[in-house]
C-alpha cells in the first residue's frame, strides 16, 4: 500500500522542464543502459530526482532517465522554432514553336544562266 502511495506521489513532485536539444531517454542512469527513445529538442518533460548527473524524467507517458546537462529546468519559456515559408515559383509553360518552312526560290540559279533567251546562250563566249 505504501508503494502505491509513493508511486502516485512521485509525479506530484516532478517539475516541468524542457530539453533544448535531442536527448536519449534511457532505462537507467548511465550511458551503458538501454535507450528507450529519443526526446526531440524543444519537448516539455517532467523532471524528478537528479543524482550523479542523471535525472528521472517522464515524457509522453514514458518514464526513464536523461542526462542532467541536457535538461533546462530554469523555468524559461522554450524558444519557438522559426517558421520558414516556402514559396513555390511556377515554371513558365513551354510552347512548341515549329521551325519555319524552308525558303522557296522561284527562279533557280541555273535557270537564269543556262536557259537565258536562247538555250545554251552565254555572255562570255
Amino acid at each position: 500500500m505504501a508503494a502505491a502511495a509513493f508511486a502516485t506521489a512521485v509525479p506530484a513532485l516532478a517539475k516541468p522542464a524542457y530539453v533544448p536539444s535531442t536527448v536519449n531517454l534511457r532505462a537507467g542512469p548511465g550511458t551503458d543502459k538501454e535507450i528507450l527513445g529519443k526526446i526531440p529538442s524543444g519537448s516539455l518533460i517532467d523532471v524528478g530526482d537528479c543524482t550523479n548527473g542523471w535525472c528521472a524524467v517522464t515524457w509522453q507517458g514514458k518514464s526513464g532517465f536523461a542526462i542532467e546537462t541536457a535538461i533546462d529546468a530554469s523555468g524559461r519559456v522554450p524558444p519557438r522554432p522559426a517558421v520558414r515559408r516556402r514559396y513555390y515559383v511556377e515554371e513558365p509553360p513551354v510552347y512548341y514553336v515549329p521551325p519555319p518552312p524552308p525558303p522557296v526560290y522561284y527562279t533557280p540559279y541555273y535557270r537564269r544562266h543556262y536557259y537565258g533567251p536562247y538555250w545554251g546562250w552565254r555572255h562570255r563566249w
